[in-house]
């Protein structure tokens, strides 16, 4: 048994979501594809994948191989570039995180431009709203919001910082009383989208003081969707909180506006990050290069949408 094409395969398979789909992405057939499975589950000694008609599912031990073979795969995709000299020549798969509008909205057009450019690459684009371990997840650049707590990965910090910002449409403002301080939220209908707090928002600090400022609330309507928060946001039904990027163009539009601004706590970088052993592998460093000033440009320009100081 060839244990790195076996791992390849069981790696596609659990990607696909499907042995049909890991057959057509590796173009061998459906019984090649179960057979190499079989055989790196017989090498390991454990099942590895819980198999049904329509659709794979990690078995417990699965959960923890799968992330050991994205390493090993990534180690032997790098040290065969290295090999080849190929330096200048980016090429293989591209692995790519990010959250899920900023990855839509603003990094997908710039994805789009670089597989035009560079034939040789493809990409995989995993949109996820939750954290993502790159080197387990075998993810070769990830964008990223937040400070960034101590890490060996390699950052690249991108313009256009992101903004929390409380918002309602003009509609709704004109019917209720107005929102001058914070102390006037807890009387409004609240759109509480789950990412940012369900029964409190924090804000910045008083004038003289350090400790961030916690308004609590009991929430209208509760959503873990960042789409559902604002398009209801749109219609009148309450106040909501969500990154300045989310709600940019709706801002810009007139449709929705920011309230409480200068309340709110300190704007979030956005950052690239990429694992130390793959910043030199070419495929990741032409699109670093590439990325980078369309990123900030890009960002730049939501910033200036999502607008100043209320």
């Amino acid at each position: 048994m060839d244990r790195i094409d076996a791992m390849k395969v069981f790696v596609t398979a659990v990607e696909e979501g499907s042995l049909a789909g890991a057959a057509r992405r590796l173009k061998r057939s459906p019984t090649a594809i179960s057979r190499a499975l079989g055989l790196l589950e017989q090498h390991v000694g454990v099942e590895l994948l819980h198999r049904t008609t329509r659709s794979l599912q990690l078995s417990e031990a699965g959960q923890r191989y799968v992330e050991a073979c994205r390493r090993v795969l990534s180690d032997l995709e790098e040290a065969d570039m290295i090999a080849g000299s190929e330096r200048s020549s980016p090429r293989g798969t591209l692995t790519i995180s990010a959250p899920p509008i900023l990855g839509e909205e603003v990094l997908r057009p710039i994805l789009d431009s670089f597989l035009r450019e560079h034939a040789s690459v493809s990409v995989r684009f995993l949109m996820l709203d939750r954290f993502v371990n790159l080197v387990d997840e075998g993810v070769d650049v990830a964008l990223r919001i937040g400070n960034l707590i101590d890490s060996t990965h390699i950052s690249t910090r991108i313009g256009g910082d992101v903004r929390r910002v409380v918002v309602a449409s003009p509609e709704y403002l004109e019917r209720h009383p107005p929102i001058v301080e914070l102390s006037d939220l807890p009387r409004h209908d609240i759109i509480a989208f789950s990412n940012f707090g369900i029964e409190s928002w924090s804000f910045a600090p008083a004038e003289g003081s350090s400790v961030p400022r916690t308004i609590h609330f009991s929430p209208r309507y509760l959503v873990n969707s960042v789409r559902a928060a604002a398009a209801s946001a749109v219609e009148g039904m309450g106040v909501t909180r969500l990154y300045s990027y989310h709600v940019a163009r709706l801002v810009r539009d007139g449709r929705l506006k920011i309230i409480l601004a200068r309340a709110e706590p300190s704007a979030l970088p956005v950052h690239i990050l990429t694992p130390q052993g793959r910043a030199a592998v070419p495929k990741v460093r032409t699109f670093i290069d590439f990325a980078v000033p369309r990123l900030r440009q890009e960002l730049g320009r939501v910033a200036a949408e999502a607008g100043g100081l209320d």
